[in-house]
């Protein structure tokens, strides 16, 4: 098997989501960290113009969204698993819930102003400013939520978690999932980049006592890895065969046709490349560039949109 490595930087809730799998799965991988915000111009030499973190390549094979990420690497790894048998549907409704909803009332709760102090204590006011103006960028527009609303469905959705938690060690049963590592991301926000703000998960204490228990999982064994390693690895491997695979059309758009796949909610940055498969689950493109050369970028079906260029 190829390096696995992840493109991320320390304080993204999302990567956190990530490193912790791989720390489930004992996988090695290769640490490669980008920017907060844009430009991101090792990154987006690899995926073309997705920006979002993290980003996981395994040679000259880009993957885009955590959902997917989780995927490829139960593939690689299916033990220990992370769809326990019968709740696969469960697991992955609840992952989507708290990559959404979840994570949108505690970020927008967390970044109120004293979180701010913290997150960016001792960084220049134009790093702040830059951040803001990225994540207004990523928003295209739409409102945020107010700290005042987002600390009442905050805590509602702590008290439906610690439910959950009743009699178990962890979200759908004495194993840890895809749920737990989902739900566990905005909240070790929280907890990690805003301890001032970590009051409000002590009326759940079963959620505190369940945090310290994904904690402990960690990181799995990770090694530095620069950006330009990363792009030379993929300039010199190939991406991986596509044969097998079967092709689900949803759109009328032939493979081989040239298209553009965005997230259809967040970070909506389109990636342009040629559609060279289409599965059930996800859309591959084939780019080539200066810096990458040819690779395959991977993206699900779920949050994203495909559309053909126009001619």
């Amino acid at each position: 098997m190829s390096d696995l490595i992840l493109h991320h930087y320390p304080t993204s809730p999302f990567a956190e989501k990530v490193r912790l799998i791989l720390g489930h799965k004992q996988l090695d991988w290769k640490s490669v960290f980008i920017p907060m915000v844009m430009p991101k111009p090792e990154l987006t030499a690899l995926t073309g113009g997705y920006r979002k973190t993290p980003v996981l390549q395994i040679g000259a094979d880009i993957y885009c969204d955590t959902s997917l990420i989780g995927d490829v690497l139960e593939q690689l790894k299916p033990a220990p698993t992370l769809y326990p048998e019968a709740l696969e549907g469960a697991a992955r409704i609840v992952a989507q819930w708290a990559d959404s909803a979840l994570f949108t009332a505690s970020m927008a709760y967390n970044f109120q102003p004293v979180g701010v102090a913290q997150v960016f204590a001792g960084a220049p006011a134009e790093a702040v400013q830059a951040f803001v103006a990225d994540r207004t960028a990523m928003r295209s527009g739409a409102a945020r939520m107010a700290s005042t609303d987002a600390a009442a469905t905050y805590k509602s959705y702590l008290r439906r978690i610690a439910n959950m938690l009743q009699g178990q060690d962890f979200l759908l049963g004495h194993q840890p999932c895809l749920a737990d590592f989902a739900t566990y991301h905005p909240l070790w926000f929280t907890l990690d980049r805003t301890p001032a703000l970590a009051g409000i998960l002590d009326a759940t204490p079963e959620v505190k006592t369940w945090m310290t228990r994904i904690k402990a999982i960690g990181h799995g064994k990770s090694s530095k890895c620069s950006a330009d390693e990363a792009l030379q690895l993929a300039r010199n491997s190939r991406p991986a065969s596509l044969q097998g695979e079967v092709f689900q059309d949803e759109h009328g758009i032939a493979l081989g046709s040239q298209v553009l796949i965005a997230a259809d909610n967040f970070g909506l940055e389109p990636t342009p490349g040629e559609l060279v498969s289409a599965t059930r689950t996800r859309y591959t493109l084939r780019r080539t560039g200066d810096r990458s050369g040819t690779v395959h970028v991977h993206f699900p079906r779920v949050g994203f949109t495909l559309k053909k260029v126009s001619p």
